[in-house]
Protein backbone atom coordinates (compact mmCIF):
# COMPACT_ATOMS: atom_id res chain seq x y z
CA UNK A 1 0.00 0.00 0.00
CA UNK A 2 1.43 3.44 -0.97
CA UNK A 3 1.03 5.97 1.31
CA UNK A 4 0.47 9.99 0.56
CA UNK A 5 -0.28 12.71 2.19
CA UNK A 6 -3.26 15.06 0.98
CA UNK A 7 -1.35 18.15 0.87
CA UNK A 8 1.97 19.52 1.23
CA UNK A 9 1.99 19.85 5.52
CA UNK A 10 0.84 23.08 6.94
CA UNK A 11 3.34 23.96 9.01
CA UNK A 12 5.88 24.19 5.63
CA UNK A 13 3.00 26.05 4.18
CA UNK A 14 3.04 28.99 6.69
CA UNK A 15 6.08 29.09 7.61
CA UNK A 16 5.18 31.62 10.71
CA UNK A 17 3.15 28.82 11.74
CA UNK A 18 5.86 26.53 12.26
CA UNK A 19 7.86 29.28 13.91
CA UNK A 20 4.92 29.92 16.24
CA UNK A 21 5.12 26.30 17.03
CA UNK A 22 8.50 25.57 17.65
CA UNK A 23 8.68 29.19 19.57
CA UNK A 24 5.74 27.53 21.73
CA UNK A 25 8.26 24.27 22.27
CA UNK A 26 10.85 26.23 23.12
CA UNK A 27 9.23 28.06 25.73
CA UNK A 28 8.34 24.60 27.53
CA UNK A 29 11.66 23.89 27.83
CA UNK A 30 13.38 23.51 31.32
CA UNK A 31 9.98 24.97 33.45
CA UNK A 32 9.96 22.13 35.77
CA UNK A 33 9.44 18.62 33.94
CA UNK A 34 12.47 16.91 31.82
CA UNK A 35 12.71 16.79 28.11
CA UNK A 36 11.24 13.01 28.74
CA UNK A 37 8.72 13.51 30.97
CA UNK A 38 7.21 16.24 28.14
CA UNK A 39 8.40 13.38 25.48
CA UNK A 40 6.30 10.50 27.10
CA UNK A 41 3.25 13.09 27.60
CA UNK A 42 3.54 13.75 23.80
CA UNK A 43 3.41 9.97 22.90
CA UNK A 44 0.86 9.67 24.88
CA UNK A 45 -1.61 12.21 23.40
CA UNK A 46 -0.29 11.08 20.03
CA UNK A 47 -1.57 7.14 20.86
CA UNK A 48 -4.98 8.40 21.37
CA UNK A 49 -5.35 11.01 18.53
CA UNK A 50 -3.94 8.15 16.25
CA UNK A 51 -1.01 9.89 14.90
CA UNK A 52 1.55 8.02 13.33
CA UNK A 53 3.97 10.49 12.52
CA UNK A 54 4.06 11.43 15.96
CA UNK A 55 3.77 7.88 17.62
CA UNK A 56 7.18 7.30 15.88
CA UNK A 57 8.70 10.19 16.44
CA UNK A 58 8.16 10.52 20.06
CA UNK A 59 8.97 7.06 21.29
CA UNK A 60 12.47 7.44 19.12
CA UNK A 61 12.94 10.72 21.27
CA UNK A 62 12.12 8.52 24.36
CA UNK A 63 14.64 6.31 23.27
CA UNK A 64 17.58 8.43 22.65
CA UNK A 65 16.73 10.11 26.13
CA UNK A 66 17.65 6.53 27.34
CA UNK A 67 14.14 5.33 28.32
CA UNK A 68 13.39 1.29 28.31
CA UNK A 69 11.96 -0.41 25.99
CA UNK A 70 10.09 -1.92 28.55
CA UNK A 71 8.71 2.04 29.86
CA UNK A 72 7.96 3.23 26.00
CA UNK A 73 5.70 -0.09 25.18
CA UNK A 74 3.83 0.76 28.34
CA UNK A 75 2.95 4.15 28.09
CA UNK A 76 -0.82 3.46 26.33
CA UNK A 77 -1.14 1.11 29.42
CA UNK A 78 0.36 3.62 31.71
CA UNK A 79 -2.12 2.42 34.61
CA UNK A 80 -1.60 -1.31 34.41
CA UNK A 81 2.61 -1.34 34.75
CA UNK A 82 4.63 -0.67 37.55
CA UNK A 83 7.19 1.25 35.18
CA UNK A 84 6.20 4.98 36.22
CA UNK A 85 6.47 7.56 39.23
CA UNK A 86 3.36 9.19 40.75
CA UNK A 87 4.44 12.06 38.89
CA UNK A 88 4.88 10.48 35.38
CA UNK A 89 1.15 8.61 36.23
CA UNK A 90 -0.42 12.22 37.28
CA UNK A 91 0.86 14.23 34.53
CA UNK A 92 0.17 11.15 32.02
CA UNK A 93 -3.28 11.33 33.47
CA UNK A 94 -3.56 14.75 32.99
CA UNK A 95 -2.79 14.60 29.03
CA UNK A 96 -5.50 11.98 28.61
CA UNK A 97 -8.07 14.32 30.17
CA UNK A 98 -7.01 17.48 28.48
CA UNK A 99 -7.11 15.52 24.90
CA UNK A 100 -10.23 13.36 25.12
CA UNK A 101 -12.11 16.69 26.15
CA UNK A 102 -15.38 15.90 24.72
CA UNK A 103 -15.39 12.02 26.80
CA UNK A 104 -16.85 13.60 29.71
CA UNK A 105 -18.94 16.49 30.95
CA UNK A 106 -16.18 17.61 33.53
CA UNK A 107 -12.83 16.33 31.37
CA UNK A 108 -10.12 17.50 33.77
CA UNK A 109 -12.26 16.68 36.74
CA UNK A 110 -10.68 18.17 40.17
CA UNK A 111 -8.74 14.85 41.00
CA UNK A 112 -6.98 14.40 37.97
CA UNK A 113 -6.11 18.16 38.33
CA UNK A 114 -5.26 17.94 42.43
CA UNK A 115 -3.35 15.21 41.42
CA UNK A 116 -0.63 17.14 39.11
CA UNK A 117 -0.50 19.90 41.07
CA UNK A 118 1.04 17.20 44.18
CA UNK A 119 4.04 17.13 41.77
CA UNK A 120 4.27 20.22 39.40
CA UNK A 121 4.19 23.89 40.49
CA UNK A 122 2.31 26.49 38.69
CA UNK A 123 4.82 26.98 36.25
CA UNK A 124 5.47 23.01 35.50
CA UNK A 125 1.51 23.00 35.05
CA UNK A 126 1.57 25.70 32.63
CA UNK A 127 4.76 23.82 30.65
CA UNK A 128 2.91 20.48 30.70
CA UNK A 129 -0.56 21.96 29.87
CA UNK A 130 0.99 24.05 26.82
CA UNK A 131 2.70 20.72 25.86
CA UNK A 132 -0.53 18.94 25.86
CA UNK A 133 -2.01 21.52 23.59
CA UNK A 134 0.95 22.01 21.62
CA UNK A 135 1.39 17.99 20.83
CA UNK A 136 -2.59 18.01 20.00
CA UNK A 137 -2.36 20.66 17.34
CA UNK A 138 0.79 18.72 15.87
CA UNK A 139 -1.64 15.40 16.00
CA UNK A 140 -4.76 17.08 14.00
CA UNK A 141 -2.53 18.73 11.38
CA UNK A 142 -0.58 15.23 10.78
CA UNK A 143 -4.00 13.03 10.87
CA UNK A 144 -5.66 15.74 9.32
CA UNK A 145 -3.14 15.81 6.30
CA UNK A 146 -2.20 12.04 6.49
CA UNK A 147 0.98 12.63 7.01
CA UNK A 148 3.33 9.54 6.23
CA UNK A 149 5.24 8.39 9.04
CA UNK A 150 9.11 8.72 7.82
CA UNK A 151 8.19 11.36 5.34
CA UNK A 152 9.52 14.34 7.07
CA UNK A 153 13.26 12.57 7.73
CA UNK A 154 13.86 13.30 4.17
Amino acid sequence: MTMQARMKHPAFVLEDAMRAMHALGKATEDKGLSAAQLEMVYLRASQINGCSVCVDMHARALKKFGESDERIFAVAAWRDTPYFTDAERAALALTEAATRLADRADPIDDAVWDEATKYYDEQAMAALLFGIGQINVWNRLNVAVRQVVGAWKG
